[in-house]
């Protein structure tokens, strides 16, 4: 808690250890927007609905959330968040979601011409098992570092400085506890070194723990240096937004009082787990138990998340891959993969279907009953050989 980051001092937040001083930051969001407003002649003494957007994790599924946004776009009801969050994948797309479709291109764009490679470069297993991963991520490195400009920081502030918040998560797995990071703070700094922060946090929140490296954040406490170890936010939460008494808080201010709020959560990711063969390889093994872990602890989050927007009376919306979406997963961040799954995302938004009001509490899909039935019948089947055999066998006085 004591520890600060030298580039940008108060921008992250520990909240389940302290979560006033992210609670205070959020009361001086609305104070900017409310002058911000005033300053533009259209504060009518009210503030206007709050938009407020959750991108999860998903790995490669990250492309599902860049297709939804640009076609949300081209369907023409798109709003301007007030809040937007990220985690792991989703922390990849979020600055671009707060900053609107100007950056749309740049997903499409994205989405359109990476693959493997462009990624993470495989390290052999005794170098992974030996080292802090069994990936080198430096390819991702240098695409974020491609994308995330100083251009790209003073456009975060700018809007920061209208009131408007860009969150990402990270896991602290020194302490073990989530940090959530207040890009637009870091944004606004003046510190030259800010932008490599901006960078790192991104990086760090898709640090899959043994998959990728973990990225060394340089702190200060009293005076000293330190480096934390953080990783993929995704650890601890796939999706996360404020905490219901945060609203609270907000309807304490009588500016607020009053003002509609819509949630929008993007699951980068199906509702129900997909079969997929599994190796029989350490790797592999690892990779999908951890894989299992987070989906489950996804769902959730979800689950939680639309219980807090009916607590703080909020319309709830979410969006997900569908059972409609089965274009072959080979391997990781295929790039026809990729593109298969932005245009499908691209597809639902632009026709209006991809938000739901509700979770489904039973997500069977069809192609499931479909193989539920046939593994019954197949069991049905053996079961009535068995017994066929059984009586064939004792006809003849055979044990």
């Amino acid at each position: 808690m004591e520890a600060e980051t030298p580039e940008a001092p108060g921008s992250r937040y520990w909240p389940d250890l302290d979560p006033l001083p992210l609670f205070r930051d959020n009361l001086m969001s609305v104070d900017r927007e409310s002058a911000f407003l005033e300053k533009q002649g259209v504060y009518p003494g009210r503030l206007p609905p709050a938009y407020l957007l959750a991108i999860s994790g998903g790995g490669d599924a990250g492309a599902f959330g860049a297709g939804l946004l640009t076609g949300w776009t081209h369907q023409g009801s798109r709003p301007q968040f007030t809040l937007v969050t990220g985690i792991s994948a989703g922390a990849l797309i979020a600055p671009f979601a707060f900053l609107g479709p100007e950056y749309d291109e740049t997903l499409r764009s994205v989405c359109s011409s990476i693959g493997p490679r462009s990624i993470y470069n495989p390290r052999n297993v005794f170098a992974g098992l030996a080292g802090d991963g069994f990936a080198d991520d430096a390819p991702l490195a240098r695409l974020i570092e491609k994308y995330v400009t100083r251009e790209l920081l003073a456009a975060i502030a700018l809007e920061y400085a209208h009131g408007r918040m860009l969150l990402i998560g990270t896991t602290d797995l020194d302490s073990r506890r989530r940090v959530v990071w207040n890009m637009g703070a870091i944004a606004a700094s003046e510190d030259p070194r800010a932008l490599l922060l901006f960078r790192k946090v991104m990086l760090a929140s898709t640090a899959i723990p043994g998959i990728f490296p973990p990225v060394m954040i340089d702190v200060e406490i009293r005076g000293k240096h330190y480096q934390e170890m953080h990783v993929d936010g995704g650890v601890l939460n796939q999706v996360f937004l404020l905490p219901p008494f945060f609203i609270r808080g907000f309807e304490e201010r009588r500016s607020v009082e009053d003002r509609e709020r819509s949630v929008y959560i993007i699951r980068n990711g199906t509702l129900d787990p997909r079969w997929q063969h599994v190796p029989r390889r350490t790797t592999n093994v690892a990779y999908r138990a951890i894989d299992a872990l987070i989906d489950a602890q996804g769902m959730n989050d979800l689950y939680r998340l639309q219980v807090a927007a009916e607590y703080a009376k909020e319309e709830f919306h979410v969006a997900y891959i569908g059972d409609n979406f089965n274009y072959p997963h080979a391997r990781e961040f295929d790039s026809a993969y990729l593109r298969h799954l932005f245009d499908y995302a691209y597809g639902q938004a632009a026709a209006g279907s991809e938000w739901k009001s509700q979770i489904p509490v039973v997500t069977l899909s069809a192609w499931q009953l479909e193989q539920a039935r046939t593994r019954a019948k197949q069991t049905a089947s053996v079961s009535a050989a068995e017994r066929s055999s059984s009586a064939a066998q004792s006809a003849h006085g055979n044990p």
